[in-house]
């Protein structure tokens, strides 16, 4: 594995009565069992996609002769692909965007909420005639989806002919019969089906991420090589201790129903993982938040967030279990000259490398939140590559899963956000009738 995982920081030995005892955590990780066993039987009966993914080669060939005329073809050669979507359906795509070298054409753009203004100095700003747009919907229906891809359109068409809007446009969805679908085959753009069985926080590994990860040239047969090393462990295990993702989600329940930590934070402390972050927050929320029971997750970035809200996390309510993410980042970067740090005061920064700050303030926070009494869990990636992320993204979906099984939820349906949606329509139906308040 390209990383490893450190639970000892959650322990009552080390952090006191914070901590789970090993009577609690043993009880917690054979209640993981029959989620180990459930996940085994899906894979082998091929009925959870998600399992499925990282074995999978054929739709990488389909995306390559779909992405020719983005990319490869000099006639249709975009300098910009703007990615239409929400959630899950552009969340996944940023956290591998991230990864990639973004000096390279096409530039792309994820418009992931609806404000005009983004949209207004996005177009302001874009050459129609070279810029592609993708829409992303699994249901083929979300309204802001739906309305970023009109909006695109329209900006589209006032350079281009009709042939050409079709030709600078994608889209990704359900293989049934949807608005997204039918205004593509109307548009006569081309269309890749969305697996019906991958929901879209959990399809990061899917057409939906790999089509933004293959534009900015990532190895994507090597993210799927990494994630297909965590689930193969996973699924050997034959103890949840020994498999990474069933401890995981262990330590984070037993915490919960223990001692009430019901917030679980997440810090990398590698700017490439930011979106990782903000992608692992809607996976947990969305999929363990239902019948009263989950807990809050909250993206926080090392060494920022040691500025901002570390006074919180060390003196206030003792309420969160911290998950940092470390690298081997010592001795890298440029190192501070000694005429430049000639002050006493910064005697210590003199020829140090900016790796080495870092390093220092990784291992710091971490020392500092055990002395403190938080639970944290260390993380640690040797390397940050293609790999490494495919490993990291399956890692936690499958600890997602399992929490869900120790929560008793459903880990793929999200019946409580339908609400809005209704209300949203109504509203939008009343608008312009005088009714709207």
């Amino acid at each position: 594995m390209e990383f490893s995982q450190d639970i000892s920081g959650c322990l009552a030995e080390t952090i006191g009565e914070r901590g789970l005892d090993k009577a609690t955590l043993d009880a917690m990780l054979q209640r993981a069992v029959p989620a180990l066993e459930k996940l085994r039987r899906h894979h082998t009966d091929n009925s959870l996609p998600l399992l499925q993914l990282p074995k999978r080669r054929d739709d990488i060939a389909q995306l390559k002769r779909i992405l020719q005329t983005f990319r490869a073809a000099p006639r249709m050669k975009f300098n910009d692909v703007i990615i239409l979507g929400t959630g899950g359906s552009s969340l996944g795509g940023q956290t591998l965007y991230a990864l990639a070298d973004q000096h390279e054409l096409p530039t792309i753009h994820f418009l992931d909420n609806i404000d005009p203004a983004t949209f207004e100095t996005i177009f302001a700003a874009l050459d129609p005639k070279r810029t592609g747009v993708v829409a992303i919907s699994k249901s083929g229906g979300t309204a802001e989806t739906m309305t970023q891809f009109a909006i695109c359109i329209d900006w589209l068409r006032q350079t281009l002919d009709a042939d050409a809007v079709g030709r600078h446009t994608l889209a990704i969805t359900e293989p049934k019969d949807s608005p997204l679908r039918l205004l593509a085959m109307r548009l006569k753009t081309p269309i890749l089906d969305h697996d019906p069985g991958v929901g879209g926080r959990y399809s990061v590994l899917s057409n939906v991420g790999l089509l933004p990860a293959m534009l900015s040239g990532l190895d994507v047969a090597a993210l799927r090589a990494g994630a297909g090393d965590v689930l193969e462990a996973t699924l050997a295990a034959q103890d949840p201790r020994d498999a990474a993702p069933a401890l995981g989600a262990a330590v984070g329940i037993a915490l919960s129903e223990k001692h009430g930590i019901n917030t679980t934070v997440i810090m990398p402390y590698v700017d490439r993982l930011a979106h990782f972050g903000l992608w692992f927050r809607q996976l947990w929320a969305e999929s363990l938040g239902k019948n009263g029971k989950g807990t809050t997750p909250i993206r926080a970035m090392g060494t920022v967030d040691q500025h901002s809200q570390l006074q919180l996390y060390l003196a206030g309510p003792a309420d969160k279990m911290f998950t940092l993410v470390t690298s081997d980042v010592a001795d890298t970067g440029a190192a501070v000259s000694p005429d430049l740090a000639s002050d006493p005061s910064l005697a210590y920064l003199v020829n140090k490398r900016m790796g080495d700050l870092l390093d220092a303030e990784q291992r710091a926070t971490a020392q500092s939140l055990i002395r403190n009494g938080r639970p944290t869990r260390l993380m640690h990636i040797t390397r940050l590559d293609e790999k490494t992320l495919g490993g990291l993204l399956m890692h936690f979906m499958l600890e997602t899963v399992i929490a869900a099984d120790l929560l008793g939820v459903d880990a793929f349906d999200q019946p409580a956000v339908e609400e809005g949606k209704i209300i949203a329509r109504q509203y939008l139906g009343e608008m312009g009738t005088g009714k709207a308040q």
